[in-house]
């Protein structure tokens, strides 16, 4: 059953964690389903095959009589399991299969387990970052399963059930040099960054504790939309991007152009960040998508899914209820 404020924290003694979760290398093209290699641990190697056609053979599982009862009956007689995720494409997490239409990744493979043993069908709606909260408070939504980090501002509004553990990687232009381990290397630094996220949260307290240590501010730009972001870095005009560590150590591997050049926990310096379904506060639901969570994580099914996309070094042991998140001041 799903734990609720449980005190299972891995705290990073260090201001950054080099020990990140994914680390890819290769250059295939994720548009033809190439084959990238993934470090699971320092030294280790495996290959996998990254499927991006529309006929994905998810991992599936099957519906837990115990479990489905906890979903709130409006739902159940319903049938449908709304759920909603980032319309922006951000491989391995969400992103459209080879047709441009099929949403694939792990988010949407998790939510398809998630909703198995609720014995529900799931209907995933891709909106504007922002509109999934916009979605999740009118009710439009059930559940967000989009890369959504716990933040103690957000525990104000939603409850959560946790997944995935959340670390952000430093994307730089392959060869540039930089290193990232901490405020003052990004100090002066033309830095990307998508709004509203976490990671825009904790670059600009970094940009906060440069200025008050005598250092330049971080000069933080956004950007539309992915490739907008990705141009901006090769053309130099940008010398770094934070995002999620998933999508950078793709994007490097797929691409060959760019590098991680650091990573840090989602939820700060003392906190390793989670990654949670997301659900209205008080909305009955959280409980269900927690144990139905501890379920695939007991069964192996979760485990799949993870390794399919190559994120196994980001598995959680058990799904935590609200539990402690990225500070409202990250100190």
């Amino acid at each position: 059953m799903a734990t609720t404020l449980t005190a299972r924290r891995t705290t990073t003694g260090a201001a950054l964690a080099l020990a990140t979760a994914l680390v890819l290398a290769g250059c295939a093209d994720p548009s033809e389903g190439g084959t990238t290699e993934v470090a699971a641990t320092p030294g280790g190697r495996t290959t996998i095959k990254i499927n991006t056609s529309p006929d994905q053979k998810r991992v599936r599982t099957g519906k837990v009589a115990s479990i489905a009862a906890e979903v709130p009956e409006r739902i159940r007689d319903r049938g449908t399991l709304e759920l909603v995720a980032s319309s922006g494409s951000a491989a391995p997490l969400t992103f459209y299969a080879t047709d441009n239409k099929t949403v694939i990744g792990v988010e949407p493979d998790i939510a398809h387990l998630v909703a198995d043993v609720l014995g529900l069908k799931p209907r995933i709606n891709t909106v504007s970052w922002e509109n999934i909260f916009v979605g999740l408070d009118s009710g439009k939504y059930d559940a967000g399963l989009s890369n959504i980090t716990v933040t103690e501002e957000r525990k104000e509004k939603y409850d959560f059930a946790t997944y995935r553990e959340d670390n952000l990687g430093f994307e730089a232009k392959k060869g540039s040099g930089l290193k990232v381990t901490g405020p003052k290397d990004v100090a002066g630094r033309t830095v990307a960054v998508s709004s509203g996220t976490n990671q825009e949260k904790l670059l600009i307290e970094w940009s906060k504790e440069n200025e008050k240590a005598g250092r330049e501010p971080v000069d933080i730009k956004y950007y539309q939309n992915d490739s907008d972001t990705y141009l901006a870095l090769q053309s130099g005009r940008i010398d770094l991007y934070l995002g999620p560590n998933p999508t950078a150590a793709y994007h490097a591997a797929t691409s060959g152009k760019t590098e991680v050049v650091g990573t840090y926990s989602g939820a700060g310096a003392t906190l390793q960040g989670l990654i949670a379904a997301t659900t209205k506060k008080d909305s009955g639901l959280v409980k269900a998508l927690a144990d139905a969570l501890d379920h695939v994580i007991a069964n192996g099914t979760y485990a799949k899914v993870l390794q399919r996309w190559g994120l196994s070094g980001e598995a959680v042991t058990t799904s935590e209820i609200n539990p402690p998140g990225l500070p409202k001041t990250n100190k």
